[in-house]
């Protein structure tokens, strides 16, 4: 990961209260965890607990919180002070986690995207794997690889950007813009087929992967209008999947 989270924290905490990523990104990754009252979860590279909340209070129980970030976790565990809501943080290496196959749920909001090879990303489903029981789910939402260099751009009128430098090829970084009131935050990601990421995960034992488009929510379209979504559903800079340990 070359991102330094630890600098960057409260930035990339404000940028999740972007619209699309309320109305969007929220909207379709919660739709597509559905039931978990009384499952044990488990959330990987869980920044400052922004999605760790929302399933603790849908009712996981237990719930962990997993990244490589102190400056994240500081931050997550500071609203757990605050508003206490019995979730576990931690900092580590998700691929070094091993809290046996206990989870009914793994979950992920940008994790496989800072894999740069295949031996990352594989040992990043190997950890998945080995923290999930046998039919247990792993959800997560992810850079589109099919969303081109050419449609990079087309995120401004939402608040992001996207570049790249070279060809898009394997474990290309790919430079995502999040631009705020105060400011620019900056992240880098890396580029990874459909095919390298399926071939990972089936290497793993992790089976039935079911690729899901973005969905806006009933609010968003009140709010701001079906016209006004229409460039980023055309063009998703995201898209999610989720998949059971056989």
């Amino acid at each position: 990961m070359t991102t330094d989270y630890d600098k960057i924290a409260k930035e990339y905490q404000e940028s999740k209260l972007q619209p699309w990523r309320t109305h969007i990104e929220r909207y379709t990754l919660l739709s597509l965890v559905g039931q978990i009252q009384g499952l044990c979860t488990l959330d990987l590279a869980c920044g400052e607990g922004y999605y760790t909340r929302l399933l603790r209070r849908l009712g996981a129980d237990p719930i962990s919180g997993i990244d490589l970030s102190k400056g994240m976790i500081d931050l997550a565990i500071s609203q757990e002070t605050t508003e206490p809501l019995g979730v576990q943080y931690r900092v580590s290496d998700v691929r070094d986690i091993n809290f046996g196959a206990k989870s009914d749920l793994v979950f992920a909001a940008y994790l496989l995207n800072y894999a740069s090879n295949y031996e990352e990303i594989l040992s990043m489903c190997e950890a998945i794997v080995r923290n999930l029981k046998p039919g247990g789910r792993f959800v997560t939402v992810n850079n589109n690889p099919d969303d081109p260099p050419s449609n990079f751009e087309t995120g401004r009128k939402y608040g992001y950007s996207k570049r790249i430098h070279g060809r898009l090829e394997e474990g290309s970084p790919v430079h995502w813009s999040f631009h705020l009131p105060e400011g620019t935050v900056e992240v880098t990601n890396y580029y990874m087929s459909t095919l390298t990421m399926e071939r990972a995960l089936h290497e793993v034992g992790l089976t039935h992967i079911h690729w899901h488009k973005p969905q806006v929510s009933p609010e968003g379209i009140q709010r701001w209008g079906e016209s006004y979504w229409q460039d980023f559903l055309a063009n998703p800079p995201i898209t999610f999947f989720e998949c059971t340990k056989r």
